[in-house]
């Protein structure tokens, strides 16, 4: 992980930190055979396109008329966006982001503002997902970068996804871990249907969850959610019980996780606190994508544990299984990994970067 680097960048207001690895290859993008007359405007418009020009090959020959030859190549055209969930953060893509960057690709993991290194909002109680599909418009455009694959895990995958809707000739690919698209609204949440000590409707109660993560330091809090996502139940506690009570402080660290990595965790959300992450996801949940066409043509593809915990949400695993899910993401691929929990990128990072570079290659 030495090879990461890591900035800050001025979006919106507030510093944001995107750890980055890789510089990705330039590959042809287009050429263009044009009278001489029209070369300057069709220089301005190749730089327009593709935000910079990595190389001008030019030949003339005389017949009758002069001919220009334009090569470009672009180099935003192998660059892997990674978008994380709760309770993770940038170091979740540790796995990936270093074999993406060592098969050529230029691998980009932002902190959502209020998460990690990134500066707080002031008023972090109104973040919304829009926020966050912004933030990310505007990290691209400081960097340059006309056009990306998305990877999204947890409700990275609805970041990415409201993302495709909202720019989607923007978005070359998308592949999403744990959770695939879902349509939003209290309709689409029927919380009614759930257990009414669900973790979701306890943290989504302002004060609730701080109140109960306050009880213990902020390690003990990552770990305990570590544990209970990677079980294959629903997270719901008894009218008597906090979340937090649901985990025995004897029961380890899943085998994958080791104690490195939950101190990184610790000392990133020491720094940010759970304000934020309380607000986005939970709080901000029912949030509306903000446009009427929702379907996403880009190519898609999703990783799914089959042990993972959110396909015990009602009628999840038939809209996958059943492929429902293409109605509204057509161009969908999707495989389950058998033993996989809902940390899978961690759990099996091999497995998973071998389906994610596979994916990659073939849409980059």
């Amino acid at each position: 992980m030495e090879k990461v680097k890591h900035k800050y960048v001025d979006v919106r207001g507030l510093k944001l930190h995107v750890a980055e690895i890789g510089t990705g290859q330039p590959r042809p993008q287009f050429y263009f055979v044009v009278h001489l007359y029209l070369i300057e405007s069709i220089l301005h418009e190749c730089e327009f396109l593709t935000n910079s020009l990595c190389a001008r090959h030019i030949h003339t020959h005389t017949h009758i008329y002069i001919y220009i030859y334009i090569y470009v190549t672009c180099a935003g055209s192998a660059v892997v966006v990674f978008l994380h969930g709760f309770p993770e953060i940038w170091y979740s893509w540790r796995h990936q982001m270093v074999a993406v960057a060592d098969s050529g690709f230029r691998a980009i993991a932002p902190d959502y503002r209020g998460y990690g290194l990134s500066q707080q909002p002031k008023e972090p109680e109104k973040t919304t997902f829009r926020d966050l599909v912004d933030d990310l418009v505007a990290i691209l455009d400081s960097f340059k970068i006309p056009k990306v694959l998305l990877v999204g895990k947890d409700f990275g995958a609805r970041v990415a996804y409201h993302f495709a809707l909202l720019h989607p000739t923007r978005v070359q690919g998308i592949a999403t871990l744990g959770v695939p698209f879902l349509l939003t609204g209290p309709e689409a949440f029927p919380s009614d249907l759930l257990p009414k000590g669900f973790y979701m409707l306890r943290w989504k109660e302002p004060g609730r969850a701080e109140k109960d993560f306050g009880r213990l330091d902020v390690k003990t809090v990552v770990r305990n959610i570590y544990i209970l996502f990677s079980g294959s139940e629903l997270p719901a506690a008894s009218e008597d019980q906090e979340i937090m009570d649901l985990v025995d402080p004897s029961t380890p660290l899943p085998p994958w996780f080791s104690e490195e990595d939950l101190t990184n965790y610790a000392t990133l959300y020491e720094n940010s606190g759970f304000q934020t992450p309380l607000q986005v996801p939970y709080r901000a949940w029912l949030e509306d994508y903000g446009v009427t066409d929702l379907k996403v043509i880009a190519p898609a593809l999703l990783i799914m544990g089959e042990k993972d915990y959110a396909l015990k949400f009602r009628g999840l695993e038939e809209y996958i299984k059943s492929e429902m899910v293409k109605e509204y993401v057509p161009n969908l691929e999707t495989i389950f990994l058998p033993e996989g929990t809902h940390f899978i990128q961690e759990q099996f990072p091999d497995q998973v970067n071998k389906l994610i570079l596979t994916f990659l290659n073939k849409h980059k």
